[in-house]
């Protein structure tokens, strides 16, 4: 039977008490600390829960998958929406797509709390769990990413661009990739900063994470007292997994991608109205429940340099270790 009981956690802190849920960002007026995940495609989900504590619920075994792995892209067809992406942009339409492919397994499981402790071994800075079982809402995350992280009036944004098995394995190509989506995530942020403040913190800061490595950047801005609905509505969604200019690049998403990316590549944190503080991270490393399955996401970024190979290589390397955590039950939660 599915647990009725709902719950979040962030880092440290579990959540309990649930007190509403809404589906729309204006509801944040209300007060209180949130829980929030936004799909790739806009679907919202905003749970306000009254206590936050460093207890959690009693350990879950998280039972595995039930079945083989299935891609929403074949390699092939990995390889051909590569050149596609490259097509358009030998026409001017874009400079980059981020392409992605879904993965799904049935699973018995009704709900993610034994696998998110497992998740724990990844070392995620934005890892969290949300289930909301009268929302039919399941998800759990190791997101390495942040999409936003708010203090006060400071707003920060670090993509992730650049994938590599080692720290001497990043391609020119991937330097460029970084540089440009930096660029696009500043411009987010200018649109609603203060005149001047928008500044790159850092640039190419290559950071590493069990089996893989990453190339970061960090973007700051003062926003004032703005408030989430304008925050959003400006940046979202994230830069680094859309492309550049992002409204084209969200067109040949659609074209290309022949089912919707739903949970992954949306944003999944919290937000305290009072304190004004929030972690909003970019929703990859991400697996939910739908339909009696698990999903789970990877894609890479696609430049006219790239490789179709070489990036159907990288979905592989972002989704191998997760997935083995993911299906097997030889490892309690």
């Amino acid at each position: 039977m599915r647990s009725r009981q709902p719950t979040a956690a962030f880092g440290d802190l579990w959540a309990s008490d649930l007190i509403e849920v809404a589906d729309d960002p204006v509801a944040l007026g209300a007060g209180g600390r949130w829980a929030v995940a936004i799909g790739f495609e806009g679907r919202t989900v905003l749970a306000r829960f009254r206590t936050w504590t460093a207890h959690g619920p009693a350990r879950t075994r998280w039972p595995g998958v039930s079945g083989s792995w299935r891609t929403s892209l074949s390699q092939e067809e990995y390889g051909h929406r590569v050149k596609a992406v490259q097509a358009h942009i030998a026409r001017g339409w874009v400079y980059q797509v981020n392409l992605c492919r879904v993965l799904s397994a049935a699973c018995d499981a009704d709900d993610l709390r034994g696998l998110h402790r497992r998740l724990a071994t990844m070392q995620a800075p934005f890892a969290g769990l949300l289930a909301l079982p009268e929302s039919d809402v399941h998800i759990a995350s190791a997101s390495p990413e942040r999409f936003l992280t708010r203090h006060g009036n400071r707003l920060v944004s670090s993509p992730i661009k650049g994938t590599a098995a080692s720290p001497d394995g990043f391609l020119t190509k991937d330097r460029a990739e970084n540089v440009m989506i930096t660029d696009l995530v500043r411009n987010d942020l200018g649109r609603i900063a203060r005149v001047g403040s928008v500044n790159v913190d850092s640039l190419l800061t290559v950071e590493p994470y069990p089996g893989l490595h990453h190339l970061i950047s960090t973007v700051s801005a003062d926003i004032g007292e703005t408030d989430w609905s304008t925050i959003l509505k400006a940046t979202f969604p994230p830069g680094s997994v859309s492309g550049a200019p992002k409204t084209s690049a969200l067109d040949v998403i659609r074209q290309l991608e022949p089912c919707a990316r739903e949970w992954y590549c949306g944003t999944f944190g919290w937000i305290d109205v009072e304190s004004r503080r929030a972690e909003l991270a970019v929703a990859i490393r991400t697996f939910w429940l739908e339909d009696g399955e698990i999903r789970f996401g990877t894609g890479a970024g696609i430049t006219w340099g790239s490789d179709p190979l070489g990036e159907w290589e990288e979905t592989q390397l972002k989704a191998q270790r997760l997935i083995a955590l993911a299906s097997s039950d030889s490892v309690k939660g």
